[in-house]
């Protein structure tokens, strides 16, 4: 689907999206927003990625991978190796709780009751958080993992997960990546050029979820440069 056009949901305005979009029931606090985008997506198929990512390449392959299916929730994680992650010091909650390790950066759906009956579950489950209780969870609020793991758990999770090796993304989170701390930026040699990043001169190919929010000046300033020179 070459031809795919991109919508930002949000307070952000740029000419560079297709559209624009604000949240339909209005902002209602930091993750628990995840569950109007069923509502807010123009379109009839979605493959929604979080904010703070990088696509070093196409990603056009990924419909012919999941446009079968009414919903689609990524497993897993890679390093910048492209290896797959097997750190669970951010997921060890899920574990415990024999949840599914998924990751709502990587999200598809298409229009259908099923899709319509996860976002249902999402926005059910953040609303009576007080409600849910699973073991070695500190936080007083939920994350959006957690939420689509709860809510796939309850749907059926054969209706939301496929093998590892479908849709993927390199998240860069601290230990995930062999870091002392939490700053990537700080402990790894890093570039960014026309195809991407490169970190440690590897090119990166999947998407990166960069996860530091800083970084996104920097990206900023990159793709203006970028938009410049065409």
């Amino acid at each position: 689907m070459p031809k795919a056009r991109v919508a930002v949901v949000g307070d952000c305005k740029d000419s560079i999206f297709d559209y624009e979009i604000d949240l339909p029931h209005g902002d209602q606090g930091g993750h628990s927003n995840d569950w109007q985008v069923f509502e807010a997506t123009p379109f009839r198929q979605t493959i929604k990625l979080e904010a703070d990512m990088i696509l070093n390449g196409s990603i056009d392959h990924w419909w012919s991978m999941v446009e079968k299916r009414d919903v689609f929730v990524t497993q897993g994680t890679r390093n910048f190796y492209g290896h797959r992650s097997t750190d669970r010091t951010y997921r060890q909650h899920l574990d415990d709780n024999r949840l599914p390790d998924v990751y709502n950066a990587v999200t598809y759906w298409r229009r259908s009751e099923m899709a319509a009956k996860f976002f249902v579950s999402c926005r059910e489950i953040f609303n009576n958080w007080n409600q849910v209780k699973l073991r070695n969870w500190q936080q007083a609020e939920p994350d959006t993992d957690t939420v689509y793991a709860l809510a796939a758990v309850l749907l059926g999770r054969e209706n939301f997960l496929l093998p590892s090796n479908y849709p993927q993304f390199a998240h860069m989170k601290g230990r995930i990546n062999f870091c002392v701390g939490e700053d990537w930026t700080k402990e790894l040699l890093w570039e960014l050029g026309d195809r991407g990043l490169r970190i440690q001169t590897i090119q990166q190919k999947i998407p990166t979820h960069y996860h530091i929010k800083a970084f996104a000046h920097t990206l900023e300033e990159h793709y203006e440069q970028l938009l410049a020179g065409h």
